[in-house]
């Protein structure tokens, strides 16, 4: 991908003038958000992985979780107020969202879903999250990414 190259993203945070950075890397193998924290030279708790879920009602709900944690499914779950939670499976992440596996944002979505970010976010000054395709990442502040999508804050790790 190149650095004058914008995304969906990218071009909805530019329309709503949501000030932010992108970064570009070239390890487009570099899809587990450890990888792309550590390509990125980025500390691991700054950078936010995309967990789409349903719940037991069908719903489907979107986790925004530090990428050196794993989403507890029971925390989760009580934000939602579902009775339970679980992942969606790969093959329908694109047809929901618009977004492959590695690639998935929390902004641009086809249908805007709850999302809850996990309340570690608050300690950093910045969070990346991805810029919609690999290769590229968004880094904003929390605040702003609260001007584009409706985002709650929660303890879901």
């Amino acid at each position: 991908m190149k650095k004058n190259e914008k995304t969906n993203v990218m071009r909805l945070l530019d329309n709503k003038q949501i000030v932010y950075e992108s970064h570009f890397y070239e390890d487009t193998k570099a899809i587990s958000g450890q990888e792309v924290a550590s390509v990125l030279g980025q500390d691991p708790r700054q950078v936010f992985k995309t967990l789409v879920t349903v719940g037991k009602s069908g719903r489907h709900y979107v986790f925004v979780i530090p990428v050196c944690q794993e989403l507890d499914l029971k925390k989760a779950a009580e934000t939602a107020g579902e009775k339970k939670i679980e992942m969606i499976r790969e093959k329908e992440l694109l047809p929901l969202t618009g977004y492959i596996h590695g690639g998935c944002s929390p902004v641009g979505m086809k249908k805007q879903f709850p999302t809850v970010i996990d309340q570690s976010c608050e300690q950093q000054e910045t969070i990346m999250v991805s810029g919609g395709k690999i290769g590229c990442q968004i880094e904003l502040t929390l605040q702003e990414l609260q001007k584009i999508i409706p985002i709650q804050v929660a303890s879901i790790v």
